[in-house]
């Protein structure tokens, strides 16, 4: 059982970035509500946005430009395009935990007012080919960098798609994920969903029971490590979409530095934020 020789994911340099270059916009809230737990969902009308690949980026201004200091918090913040709709009227969608002062602020936000809006930015997903069969995992907040992967995946793909959480009250995305043609699988820490356990449990059954093609895989580091082991054990490959703190969103801050196997370090910002597993000395990564 190992990778297929047509989809092979090592040095993901070979994975160009998106052909139309990041624009900077205002964009305007359409939607900004609780979507599980301490997670919320914010939609907004962006203009001339270009559109995007699954696994790319933005980054946002901390809170509305209105309400919000520019230099307190000084710092935009990196949310993965959780999903788009095409046209001069173009919206986009992110999903974020409010988990400090940025994503607070960005939570007071209402409808109407203006974020700063960056993107997209990042190398996107290798999409799986006609007749693979795919292992979709994702942890957290993780999940929202891989549905439009999993929305976008070619009609003659397979895809099992593992999501944790710690209960079903902090699952994000769990109905969009249904209305999908993929083979869902839940976990949660707690038993409240799904099975009881982490991600890795059902991940490890798949690997040791399906000719699986390629593992891909977002959420706490931990996690991806995790994913990406399992995946080595059973030669398969593993494309993993990191989620490290940023400042530029473009490779001029060096704060998203991640160490390689083969030496040096690449930036999450520019040379990902999807690598191939088998690149990142994980032992070096917080």
């Amino acid at each position: 059982m190992g990778p297929n020789p047509t989809n092979d994911f090592s040095g993901m340099r070979s994975v160009p970035p998106t052909a139309t270059a990041a624009r900077r916009a205002e964009a305007v809230i359409t939607l900004n509500d609780p979507e599980a737990g301490a997670n919320r969902r914010l939609r907004m009308r962006v203009p001339g946005w270009p559109g995007s690949r699954p696994g790319q980026f933005l980054m946002i201004s901390p809170g509305a430009l209105a309400g919000v200091r520019r230099d307190d918090p000084l710092l935009p913040r990196p949310m993965a395009v959780f999903r788009e709709s095409p046209g001069a009227e173009a919206e986009v969608e992110i999903l974020y935990k409010v988990e400090g002062r940025g994503t607070a602020l960005l939570a007071e936000a209402a409808v109407g007012e203006r974020v700063r809006v960056v993107g997209p930015l990042g190398r996107p997903f290798p999409m799986p080919s006609a007749g693979e069969h795919v292992v979709v995992v994702g942890g957290g907040t993780g999940v929202a960098s891989l549905y439009g992967l999993v929305a976008a995946a070619a009609s003659g793909v397979r895809q099992t798609v593992v999501l944790g959480a710690r209960s079903a009250d902090d699952l994000m995305a769990r109905e969009d994920f249904e209305r999908t043609a993929a083979e869902l699988h839940f976990t949660t820490e707690d038993g409240s969903l799904g099975e009881a356990g982490r991600v890795t449990d059902p991940l490890a059954r798949v690997l040791a029971e399906a000719d699986v093609a390629s593992v891909y895989c977002c959420g706490p580091t931990p996690m991806m490590r995790a994913c990406a082991e399992l995946a080595a054990k059973h030669d398969v490959s593993c494309v993993v979409a990191l989620e490290n703190n940023m400042a530029c969103g473009y490779g001029v801050c060096l704060g998203c530095a991640v160490p390689r196997v083969s030496g040096g370090y690449a930036l999450v910002c520019r040379d990902g934020p999807v690598f191939d597993a088998r690149e990142i000395a994980w032992e070096g990564l917080p």
